[in-house]
């Protein structure tokens, strides 16, 4: 019976650029059905070296063989491995921005012409920030810590919520954007209600699903790079602003 199994090859080699390919060549003479790139969580190295290894690795193993990179969910971080050559990711990042209370917000949308449509919607800032990373209490950017919310997320424990009774994300299709508002789930939150989380989770699982989606959808249709540009914008434009019409793409998936 397990010979009908299917077994994917694990690549180690740490931060060694050398140990890293000859990992990669070594499993990729195996008989698997895939790999598995391990050791590039996010916050386990240096953003610039990651990719680096990342790149080296997928051009040691077979195009017909998947790649599966562990650890790694952000969404421009998503995209860059897509273009270093992973086609699986598994991530947490809808967890990670649940337990920090925040709504993932960034837009994902390339049916639109951006030209027509006014240029692509922006990502979320927390306006307390104001900046695309998370700063450490010294003051430096520091954009792998894993504790601190990102600009792909607003925070729905912000005091400007209390009165905000629009869906979290204006156009999502989820139950949570349907039936709730973010001034309800500020509201779960600062009371500590274990609802608060189950209505974020639902909310940050679908929007997130919808962005691989989305990302699937462009692959397909040569549309990498408005993407990256819907999803990445400029950083300048606040969470209040942001409307993502998935609707029909939650309905329908």
């Amino acid at each position: 019976e397990l010979d009908r199994v299917s077994v994917f090859g694990v690549v180690e080699g740490g931060d060694i650029l050398e140990e890293r390919v000859r990992s990669a060549r070594e499993t990729a003479k195996r008989p698997v059905a895939g790999f598995c790139l391990d050791g590039f969580q996010s916050g386990a190295m240096d953003p610039t070296l990651r990719m680096q290894l990342i790149s080296a690795v997928t051009k040691e193993l077979p195009e017909d063989k998947l790649r599966l990179l562990q650890g790694v969910g952000r969404p421009d971080e998503v995209l860059e491995c897509v273009e270093a050559g992973v086609d699986l990711f598994e991530g947490f990042f809808p967890f990670q921005a649940t337990e920090r209370g925040c709504a993932l917000c960034f837009s994902f949308d390339i049916s639109p012409d951006p030209e027509s449509a006014g240029g692509a919607p922006q990502t979320a800032l927390d306006e307390e920030q104001h900046t695309a990373g998370e700063m450490q209490p010294n003051g430096d950017l520091n954009c792998d810590d894993q504790t601190q919310m990102t600009r792909f997320e607003m925070n729905l424990r912000d005091k400007r919520y209390q009165d905000d009774f629009r869906p979290l994300v204006e156009g999502c299709g989820c139950y949570c954007c349907k039936n709730h508002q973010r001034a309800y789930v500020h509201h779960l939150l600062v009371t500590n209600e274990l609802l608060a989380g189950v209505l974020l989770m639902i909310h940050n699982t679908s929007h997130y699903q919808s962005f691989f989606h989305s990302l699937r959808e462009a692959l397909a249709g040569d549309k990498l790079d408005l993407l990256k540009k819907r999803v990445l914008g400029d950083g300048s434009q606040q969470a209040d602003g942001i409307n993502v019409d998935n609707s029909e793409r939650n309905d329908r998936d």
